[in-house]
């Protein structure tokens, strides 16, 4: 059996970086620290940050003391009443997210109308929309666009900003910024900034490498996680045999162990450990 494991496998910076920034907060305070939300999207990861004694809420007025801000950023409201509730913000947004809340925060002063291309009800989108200003659209697929462009000419507004979600697909950004550019009228100008984060972007093309090379796919990482499933439909649209696992436990690795190459990649808050058990459980069956 042949083994082809994604070298952009698993967390990504803001994701290492939230993860570790959280973990070093909960052992330098003696207090509650808590958490906005999911940190990242992982099961695993989640549940082991509570066993070190993070707390996780879902409205900030369920906190108090020490409040973390999760990678995928969180609406400008949030800060303003964290200020008002004297809430200390260890804000560990991804960095890549913080740079799109500037572009928009930019480009919203500017008097401009904001495309967010992005799942709407995703975390990131939630809250870089809340730094866009009243004038935009989150565009979620391309039977969207047609609204979205019908919106800017009531606005009368003759310039367009097109940004997206950090961990949205390439090949849908791309398709769907064309069609906007072919329907929005002559004379409104448009600036596209592809936002979506290199190391998602390096992690889908990967993806579809390996894919195209093997007979079967595991996808490893939460299934509520946005770029995981990015990854999961990319394989999806190369390779006949595909499987979403969150770990080792949702794989039948005596079933699969008939394949005779298999490719393996992981989402950006994937840890190690999570593919590290398939690839010993692949190759307990092989030695068998």
């Amino acid at each position: 059996m042949e083994i082809k494991i994604g070298k952009t496998s698993g967390f990504c910076y803001g994701v290492k970086n939230a993860v570790q920034k959280s973990e070093e907060e909960l052992l330098k305070t003696n207090g509650e620290v808590y958490c906005l939300g999911e940190l990242v999207h992982n099961k695993e990861v989640t549940e082991a940050l509570k066993n070190k004694g993070l707390n996780f809420v879902e409205n900030i007025d369920e906190a108090s003391g020490k409040l973390i801000i999760r990678a995928h950023g969180v609406p400008k409201q949030i800060y303003e009443k964290a200020k008002k509730r004297n809430i200390e913000l260890v804000d560990l947004t991804c960095p890549n997210v913080l740079k799109i809340h500037d572009i928009a925060k930019e480009y919203c002063q500017k008097d401009y109308y904001i495309f967010l291309i992005g799942k709407k009800q995703h975390p990131e989108i939630i809250g870089t929309a809340s730094f866009c200003g009243k004038n935009h659209k989150v565009i979620s697929q391309k039977e969207e666009i047609k609204e979205a462009i019908k919106a800017v000419k009531k606005s009368k507004i003759k310039h367009v900003l097109i940004i997206a979600q950090t961990t949205y697909n390439m090949k849908t950004f791309e398709e769907i910024v064309e069609e906007i550019q072919n329907k929005v009228p002559k004379n409104i100008d448009i600036i596209v900034k592809n936002t979506i984060c290199l190391a998602t972007e390096l992690r889908q093309k990967e993806t579809e490498k390996i894919s195209k090379e093997v007979e079967l796919m595991i996808i490893v990482g939460g299934k509520n996680s946005s770029n995981t499933n990015k990854l999961y439909d990319i394989s999806c649209e190369n390779c006949e045999n595909v499987i979403f696992a969150e770990n080792k436990d949702d794989i039948d690795i005596e079933k699969i162990s008939k394949f005779q190459k298999i490719g393996i990649m992981a989402g950006a808050s994937t840890p190690n450990k999570s593919v590290e058990d398939i690839i010993k459980a692949l190759n307990d069956v092989v030695l068998v």
